[in-house]
């Protein structure tokens, strides 16, 4: 991949931080760094922005988002393939991605022409007869959207399309290890129609992401990332909206009447897709005790066939993590368990950023492994005996996004729907799957709002009432 270097629009300075290929350790690209004492600067901008994207009328706004989704599938390949580079995700993997951020896009479009308001029946209640009127849906103004680099190319496009489709102005910081893929994206935004002045992309450290979520100026922030920053968002921003996915540790069910084949393809897939670093993998799989040696044994041998390796390659299964430090993180963690009593099934080898795929059993509840979101390749078995233990050890972490049960009843699969905390339960499907126009979001500590684009859209725009009073048509 040719190298490029990629300047602010606001000439904030000229320190320039490289992006890395996981896989290959090579430099392929290079973008400005803003200081956080820059912020000022950023926000001036910004508020001119929100005044720009105030005066775009839905269509343009739908407009804008329809010729994106276009452009980005037509460059599908080449955006996929910056996504492999910056992110170690598999070939395979970052065409997904990609097809799924044209979507987005297209969900935010259909959301800019639809969702403008109600009317209220101000007749339906009394003392109101002479009164009609309604609620129209607007902007904000500035939101300040922090992204991860486990998606860099859809998670984006979750935080710009709805904003956009909304009338708001964006300040994005993207993950300062996946730039290019969100900066490739607001280049695309721009050449359909979007006003320069209305995203404004800032590339920098936590100093910098700090700086922006204090902003005055800022109305909302919109984070993907750790628990932890989590708090120390919602500690300084401040009178503001928040929006925040803080990740999770997803369990699934195994009920002795699941089809165990569909149950292992399912969880393997979940638990390993782009070499675990997704906030809705499957990392805690309980199953029933009746049942529990058939499954270890063939979702242990399933994972044994995963092909980790070289994500530009069409067979590899799992590339990299996104830096060798975090996969030295995750092999520490597991380390620390298997010294507490837990035992290895396969995997916990350590190549560069490579971590194989990982299957533990007999993990003690007081380990790391078992209690918090590893975002790695890892995952652990579990047996249990009765439906209740099941449900009781699924909800007993403190943060929660997905959760899932396998069962050929569907009494049970509604009763574990019920009593599992979590923001969505997939039935005879992996923790993993996401579709767009979902609600998206966490129970407990695991987020804070819903994304999904319907649902982002709402959290980022607010309801203004207008209300005629003397209707009487004189007769």
């Amino acid at each position: 991949m040719a190298e490029t270097a990629i300047r602010s629009p606001l000439h904030l300075g000229d320190d320039m931080a490289p992006v890395r290929d996981p896989y290959t350790g090579e430099t392929i690209g290079s973008v400005c760094v803003v200081a956080a004492d820059a912020v000022g600067a950023v926000m001036r901008r910004a508020r001119e922005g929100s005044a720009t994207a105030r005066r775009m009328s839905r269509a343009e706004r739908a407009r804008v988002l329809d010729g994106a989704a276009r452009m980005l599938e037509e460059r599908a390949e080449s955006f996929a393939r910056l996504i492999v580079g910056e992110a170690g995700k598999t070939i395979v993997q970052a065409r997904k991605e990609t097809a799924r951020a044209v979507n987005t896009l297209r969900l935010s479009a259909a959301e800019a022409r639809r969702n403008a308001g109600e009317v209220i029946p101000f007749d339906a209640y009394e003392g109101s007869a002479e009164r009609q009127g309604w609620f129209t849906r607007e902007p904000l103004g500035v939101i300040v959207a922090i992204t991860p680099y486990n998606d860099p190319l859809n998670l984006v496009a979750h935080k710009l399309g709805p904003a956009v489709a909304g009338g708001n102005a964006v300040v994005l910081k993207p993950s300062e290890l996946t730039p290019l893929s969100a900066l490739r994206l607001v280049d695309t935004l721009v050449e359909a129609g979007l006003p320069e002045d209305v995203v404004t992309v800032v590339n920098g450290g936590a100093e910098l992401g700090a700086a922006l979520v204090a902003a005055r100026e800022a109305r909302m922030v919109s984070f993907t990332g750790g628990f932890r920053t989590g708090e120390a968002i919602a500690r300084s921003a401040g009178l503001k909206r928040l929006a925040m996915d803080l990740g999770g540790n997803a369990p699934v069910i195994v009920l002795e009447d699941a089809d165990l084949g569909a149950a292992v393809e399912a969880c393997v897939s979940g638990a390993f897709w782009a070499a675990g670093q997704n906030c809705v993998g499957t990392q805690r799989i309980l199953v029933a005790r009746e049942v529990y040696a058939a499954f270890r044994d063939a979702f242990t041998a399933r994972t044994r066939r995963l092909r980790a390796g070289d994500p530009g390659d069409e067979l590899t299964d799992v590339g990299p993590m996104i830096t060798a430090e975090a996969a030295a993180a995750a092999k520490a963690l597991v380390d620390e368990a298997l010294a507490a009593g837990a035992g290895l099934l396969c995997g916990n080898r350590l190549d560069g950023a490579l971590y194989s795929p990982t299957v533990l059993e007999d993990v003690p509840a007081t380990a790391a492994v078992w209690r918090q979101e590893v975002f790695a390749p890892v995952v652990v078995l579990q047996p249990f005996d009765t439906f209740d233990e099941a449900i009781e050890r699924a909800n007993e972490i403190e943060f929660s996004l997905h959760a899932g049960v396998f069962t050929g009843r569907l009494d049970r699969a509604l009763a574990a729907a019920r009593r599992l905390e979590a923001g969505g339960v997939m039935v005879n499907d992996s923790s993993d799957y996401r579709f767009d126009a979902m609600p998206f979001g966490g129970y407990k500590y695991g987020s804070m709002g819903r994304e999904g684009v319907r649902f982002a859209y709402e959290e980022m725009t607010q309801p203004k009432v207008v209300c005629v009073n003397g209707t009487s048509d004189g007769s």
